[in-house]
């Protein structure tokens, strides 16, 4: 998802990265800062004064965004599931998990641990401020406290509104999920709610812009837009996850197969395989020994008026643990796979025989035929979730 990011440090056994995107919110938190909020609290400072006041706060914010996902992270590890790594981006802070809880109480803790911790920071800012309110405390420091109180405030209680992937959103789910038993219905209801919540905010959106706040009404329905697909891509990913268990590739893998042999010109592949049968990606083979594959991509590398004089076996790319699948492998790991990599085809094979090929369009054609043979139902976990923090 955040192939762009750029690892930072590691805390508590967490990787924590931040994304290009969050270098724009972090400019416009700066400005904003800078520019409006610190003139008026602190005046008569210099401008270098209030950039610096904006830069420190900036990253007190920043700090507050990793703490809040340190703490979904955390509990998510207390209930034994895995963290890839924690993400700042332009809309928050992501934690992502390996896998979805496997249960709402487990779902309902991990998802509220977040707004616990900003509401934790807002508190301990608002009572820092409280204690030195008769004290000799440089005004500037008072503002910087004012600040982080309101900013983590607001982050708490922004999470806890009842939309995807927002941490309410995640806290609805449980609580249908605890009342249905059914992970399906309750993701299908927490979706639709977040969906309602995400076309208010796009409205809410429209009509600041024609009010004149051009800047917080793009903003609205940009973040409306985003939730929207957020509750969307939730759904989907439930019901592949729920789909997929229990199957394996080889239920799933093409078993017959066009095959190149290594001294076939690529001519011919190309006449007698890529065109007749309407397929990019040939496995190479001698008998059942599988040795690698040619595809679409790797020809067009290859002048045309060559395809008469070159073999497969002169441009053939070699059989791989990083192309190649064994056919026990579960179809969930596969997709992850799929994911993480961004290849979308895959050669099957056990102890280097050639058993079939596997794509993403092998797993698509199954999941929309089940989805219209009858509805997925089932109160287990789902796939990799992406929690962002604001």
């Amino acid at each position: 998802m955040f192939s762009r990011a750029v690892r930072l440090v590691d805390i508590l056994g967490f990787q924590i990265k931040v994304d290009p995107s969050w270098l724009l919110i972090a400019a416009l938190v700066v400005w904003t800062l800078s520019s409006g909020y610190f003139p008026q609290q602190v005046p008569d400072l210099g401008r270098g004064d209030y950039l610096a006041l904006g830069i420190v706060s900036m990253l007190a914010l920043f700090a507050g965004l990793i703490l809040h996902e340190l703490a979904h992270s955390l509990v998510a590890r207390r209930f034994g599931l895995g963290v890839g790594g924690i993400t700042l981006f332009i809309f928050g802070g992501v934690a992502e998990l390996d896998e979805e809880p496997s249960s709402p109480q487990s779902e309902f803790w991990i998802a509220i641990a977040g707004p616990i911790m900003s509401f934790a920071i807002a508190g301990a800012a608002w009572l820092g401020l409280q204690a030195m309110q008769g004290a000799e405390l440089s005004a500037a420091f008072q503002a910087v406290l004012r600040y982080l109180a309101l900013v983590n405030f607001v982050l708490a209680v922004l999470n806890l509104m009842p939309a995807f992937p927002l941490d309410g959103g995640r806290v609805l789910r449980a609580a249908l999920w605890r009342a249905s038993g059914d992970l399906i219905q309750a993701t299908r209801r927490a979706s639709a709610t977040s969906a309602l919540f995400a076309y208010a905010l796009i409205a809410f959106g429209f009509v600041s812009l024609f009010s004149g706040a051009t800047i917080g009404g793009i903003w609205q329905v940009l973040i409306g837009l985003f939730l929207l697909s957020a509750a969307h891509g939730t759904y989907q990913q439930v019901l592949i996850k729920s789909s997929l268990s229990g199957k394996t590739v080889r239920a799933l893998m093409t078993d017959r197969v066009h095959v190149a042999g290594p001294d076939d010109t690529l001519a011919h592949v190309v006449d007698t395989i890529m065109l007749r049968h309407a397929v990019s990606f040939v496995p190479v083979a001698e008998g059942d020994h599988l040795l690698g594959y040619i595809d679409a991509a790797l020809l067009q590398k290859i002048d045309r008026e060559n395809w008469e004089s070159t073999h497969v076996s002169d441009i053939y790319i070699a059989a791989s643990e990083g192309n190649t699948v064994s056919p026990a492998l579960p179809t969930e790991t596969l997709m992850r796979r799929m994911s993480m990599q961004e290849r979308r085809k895959f050669l099957v094979a056990e102890n280097s025989r050639l058993l079939g090929v596997i794509t993403l369009a092998d797993l698509l054609a199954y999941l929309s035929v089940l989805q219209e043979l009858r509805p997925v139902r089932s109160s287990g976990g789902a796939g990799p979730i992406r929690r962002p923090a604001a």
